[in-house]
């Protein structure tokens, strides 16, 4: 089994990719969902409460933990919109493969603006700036594979 961890700009569609090759057995840990799924009717799918979020960020880091203990038995997907160094070692070591979402610097721009919050455009800002020069490697506007 595997390890896939998916990256890309906010609203660049990684929870789609991973609905297009998870399996229903498969173990998907997304910030998001988990957000969602500790929060009460009507919160929104994006845009989270600081709070809601900061316990979400727990769970998730739990269910990393839990997960990586069935690498043998299911495959694991895990979002990571921008793992820092010490992220990315610890994938190598665990021979993840990485999956690079980006539809294009333009593409997430709009999706941002008619479904995130302003403050995610600083998110995008970020990841365009860190990945396209030197906090990894340029990725193609179309899914691909990194590191």
């Amino acid at each position: 089994m595997a390890l896939y961890v998916i990256t890309g700009p906010p609203a660049a569609g990684k929870s789609t990719w991973i609905q297009a090759h998870a399996t229903a057995r498969d173990i998907v840990i997304d910030l998001d969902r988990i957000t969602l799924a500790l929060t009460g009717p009507g919160a929104p799918q994006w845009n989270h409460d600081r709070l809601a979020q900061r316990v979400a960020q727990r769970a998730r880091y739990a269910a990393i933990d839990e997960a990586l203990k069935l690498l043998d038995e299911v495959d694991v997907y895990l979002i990571h919109t921008m793992p820092g160094p010490k992220a990315r070692a610890r994938y190598r070591r665990l021979s993840a493969e990485i999956i690079t979402v980006d539809p294009g610097e333009d593409v997430v721009r709009e999706r941002v603006a008619a479904m995130r919050s302003p403050a995610m455009d600083g998110v995008v800002t970020r990841w365009y700036r860190d990945y396209r020069t030197g906090g990894a490697r340029p990725v193609a506007p179309q899914a691909s594979r990194d590191w």
